[in-house]
């Protein structure tokens, strides 16, 4: 077989890596496991060591490597980056279009509009030339920024080349560098454990993190990009002709454009979806965004618009939200014991609006984080509400403390508050545990996560009724629902407000879960560190509780996805003389300890990927993704062009409209189940 010569090789591993950067972190559809891309990106390392002359500026070992800079050099703009101006209601949104009516009448109406997220991030542009990244720069006074390409180029989303063969040969794009929320409070966990001081904001952080002078201290804070616009330098000609349709050439060419845009017929549809993204949501996304942006669709029309003072653009505006944070008092800070026994602090507030929400309790997170933002009872806070079920304290207003007397600090308490054992700690996680499997409030958190509908789904068994049942001692561990001479329709209807019918309901809600998989009982068992996903994995791999049981540590790490902490866990719990008798008892009491095996002939979704919105008709969510994952597929919160069919029951909403609007194939429940039974492998 004849060897390939350097250069070829190197640019097959340049595109095999860039196409695998791109499945992973702009389509989130992973085609090459980390294994593969570390081995390939070790050989194109070597290969450019060996041959310098053949490293490229889009060579993926570019994204970290520059030296440090001893100062942020400055960048001129191909084009100014003008800024927006703003509309807080509704009316205002009008009054806009009444002002652009007057300048070109009805054309902008009949244009129609394009509605986009409002990233709450740093400004920055990206230069290209011939499709290749050569300059990126912050955003600076609009005229001039500072040059940041070295730092840009470690961010794993922005593409180094763009993949069109349309694209202008000399083109900026402009967009937002952010950090999301989850990947904010990661990196603060981390700071706690090393005793570093926490970040404020994930937008200071991301702009903090930008104007770095060593990329490797930017490749180590989790930052993305998301593009909205383009600039070409002395109105050269571009691809498109609508605003929409440059958001999709952007995402045709590899760069990541926000989700939820909208493209409305008329302002009435504006302000539809501006209601729908401000009150419900914001609350979803993983990101800060603090408004919308409107946007005349049509890119003759606003080149005729122009821009009013050379500084914002006549033919769009923001769409201001009601702020998503607001200040507080902090009157108590107390303690939720959960089922593993970890304590959870949270704060009780002052009833505060946020967002059109009232918001009284937030989560506190630890105790680690609680000490290094220095939060104190009586403390006036802010909270924001956006991506969070539950609001989160960002901090402490310390200039509001009385200086002659200020609330005494927080102190991590030494004991359980349910049971009053003494709480313990593992030296490697920042959480304290009560490690006293009899504390009360371990029991009752044990007893609902183990009836939930991710677990073993038993309808009717609510945190409410769990907690009649313990107060009446007919339960105590998750063995005693099943046992007759606790559970029955006679017992139960002993209890207040449990009718005939209910109670013959339960008890066959409780019958019918002793059916539930290996997998879904593992995971209501709450053993640490074992989710839905690493449940699955085990119950698969070993297929019987006999099998898992006698595994050793080194047999549960050879299940590819399953950690060193998980495997740990595992062999603890069951080692463990209570938990050993716990799981004899509900086998004996009929529990299925095994799981379904697939028949290998094939996978009816092998590779594709699935979007399940809306209540189902017979199908929890956690059913229809048990289901299509059985048969190969992926299932994501998000719909993109990369999702192959979007499962949709009642009250589908938006996703079902944007699926619609990309023209993916809706699915009904009977049409999924149908698709699954195609090839007979269904248990």
């Amino acid at each position: 077989m004849t060897r390939r010569s350097p250069s070829t090789r190197a640019a097959e591993l340049r595109a095999l890596l860039q196409q695998a950067s791109h499945d992973y972190y702009v389509l989130d559809r992973p085609a090459l496991s980390d294994a593969e891309y570390d081995r390939a990106f070790r050989e194109l390392q070597a290969i450019e060591a060996e041959h310098p002359e053949l490293r490229t500026a889009d060579s993926p070992t570019m994204r970290v490597g520059a030296e440090p800079s001893s100062a942020l050099a400055k960048h001129a703009h191909l084009v100014p980056m003008i800024s927006l101006g703003n509309a807080f209601d509704e009316g205002e949104l009008d009054a806009w279009e009444e002002r652009i009516t007057r300048l070109v009448g009805d054309d902008a109406r009949r244009a129609g509009y394009v509605a986009e997220l409002k990233i709450d991030g740093a400004a920055v542009s990206l230069t290209y030339a011939h499709g290749v990244l050569v300059v990126g720069a912050t955003r600076g006074n609009g005229t001039v920024g500072e040059d940041v390409t070295a730092n840009l180029r470690t961010l794993r989303d922005i593409p180094l080349r763009l993949r069109g063969d349309d694209v202008p040969a000399l083109l900026e794009i402009r967009g937002e560098v952010y950090m999301p929320y989850a990947a904010f409070e990661r990196l603060n966990e981390a700071r706690v454990r090393d005793g570093e001081p926490v970040y404020a904001n994930p937008r200071n952080t991301a702009a903090g993190a930008l104007r770095q002078l060593d990329p490797s201290i930017t490749a180590r804070r989790p930052l993305r990009f998301f593009g909205y616009t383009v600039a070409v330098p002395g109105g050269a000609p571009l691809p498109f002709a609508t605003q929409w349709e440059l958001l999709d050439t952007l995402a045709r060419w590899g760069v990541p454009v926000a989700p939820a845009r909208r493209r409305c017929a008329s302002l009435a549809e504006v302000h539809e979806w501006a209601r729908d993204v401000e009150h419900r949501l914001r609350a979803e996304l993983d990101f800060a965004i603090d408004g919308g942006v409107v946007k005349v669709d049509s890119l003759r029309l606003q080149d005729e618009l122009g821009v009013v003072g050379g500084r914002e653009p006549r033919w769009a505006i923001a769409r201001k939200f009601a702020p998503d944070i607001a200040e507080t008092t902090l009157e108590r800070i107390e303690v939720n014991v959960g089922r593993t026994g970890a304590l959870n602090p949270f704060a009780v507030l002052t009833p505060v609006e946020i967002g059109g929400t009232t918001v009284q309790l937030a989560t506190l997170h630890n105790f680690d984080l609680i000490r290094a933002k220095d939060l104190r009872e009586g403390d006036v806070v802010q909270v924001k509400r956006a991506g969070d079920v539950i609001p989160q304290v960002i901090g402490p207003v310390p200039e509001r403390r009385d200086p002659a007397n200020p609330p005494r600090p927080t102190e991590a308490p030494t004991h359980c508050p349910s049971c009053g054992t003494a709480v313990e700690r593992d030296e490697e996680e920042v959480a304290l545990y009560c490690p006293n499997v009899a504390c009360p409030a371990r029991q009752l958190e044990a007893l609902v996560h183990f009836a939930s509908r991710g677990a073993m789904d038993i309808r009717g068994l609510s945190y409410a009724r769990i907690e009649q049942m313990i107060a009446a001692a007919l339960v105590h561990d998750v063995s005693d629902i099943y046992d007759p001479a606790r559970i029955s329709v006679d017992t139960l209807t002993r209890l207040e407000r449990f009718a005939t019918k209910s109670a013959e309901n339960l008890v066959a809600a409780i019958e019918a879960s002793k059916g539930q998989p290996l997998s879904r009982l593992l995971f209501g068992l709450g053993i640490r560190h074992v989710g839905q996903t690493a449940a699955q994995l085990l119950a698969r791999h070993f297929g019987d509780m006999d099998a898992l049981q006698r595994a050793s540590a080194d047999d549960i790490l050879a299940i590819r996805g399953i950690g060193e902490g998980i495997a740990l866990a595992v062999v603890a719990y069951f080692q463990d003389p209570t938990a050993q008798q716990l799981v004899a008892r509900l086998a004996e009491r009929g529990l299925t300890m095994s799981e379904p095996r697939a028949v290998s002939a094939g996978k009816a979704f092998e590779g594709l990927t699935f979007v399940v919105t809306g209540t189902l008709p017979t199908l929890s969510r956690s059913q229809a993704t048990e289901l299509i994952e059985s048969q190969g597929g992926r299932v994501t919160s998000g719909v993109s062009r990369a999702t192959s069919f979007v499962v949709v029951g009642e009250e589908a909403g938006s996703k079902l409209d944007k699926a619609t609007a990309l023209g993916i194939t809706i699915l009904s429940e009977a049409e999924l189940i149908e698709r699954a039974e195609g090839l007979g492998i269904r248990d």
